[in-house]
């Protein structure tokens, strides 16, 4: 099995996808709170910086901006998955999970892109908001509640237009 080596980048923005086990599962909508409690507590203790992030039913996805001379972010994402979890019940797992105490609700692993440039950047963010369209869970990006998009038309950063509203 190939050995995968991260980046020794700090400071760099980073866009992630992580996957609940139960792929179909809208469990990250039924428990958005949960899920937006998880991350303000790691970005209290560990902070780091959100351009944008979308979280659909059985996934999320999002861009980072790592703090300059930091790049523990998968420290961040076990914290997070791990307070995220903390109260749900355990779904069916493997033996594999049951041994190493996982309640069986994240994958292991996630996945992450180095963003390389501002066009790069500029990509993952609209990839971002346009992931619930994409899915077909709504018909415009603006439409989806669980969206950073929201916050940056809030802020005049991006036009209502933009998001199809």
């Amino acid at each position: 099995m190939a050995r995968y080596v991260r980046p020794k980048w700090t400071g760099a923005r980073v866009f992630f996808t992580l996957c609940l086990a139960a792929r179909g599962s809208d469990l990250l909508v039924q428990e958005i709170a949960a899920l937006r409690s998880a991350v303000a507590q790691t970005q209290a203790e560990r902070p780091f910086g959100i351009a944008a992030w979308v979280v659909l039913p059985d996934h999320l996805h999002c861009v980072w901006q790592m703090p300059a001379g930091d790049r523990a972010y998968g420290l961040r994402w076990a914290m997070i998955k791990g307070r995220f979890s903390h109260g749900l019940a355990a779904q069916p797992r493997s033996h594999s999970k049951i041994r190493k105490g996982e309640k069986g609700i994240w994958q292991r692993r996630f996945w992450e892109h180095h963003i390389r440039d501002e066009a790069d950047y500029a990509a993952h963010v609209a990839y971002c908001w346009g992931n619930p369209v994409k899915h077909g869970l709504v018909r415009h990006a603006v439409d989806w509640p669980y969206s950073s998009i929201h916050r940056e038309i809030r802020l005049g950063w991006v036009a209502p237009e933009w998001g199809g509203g």
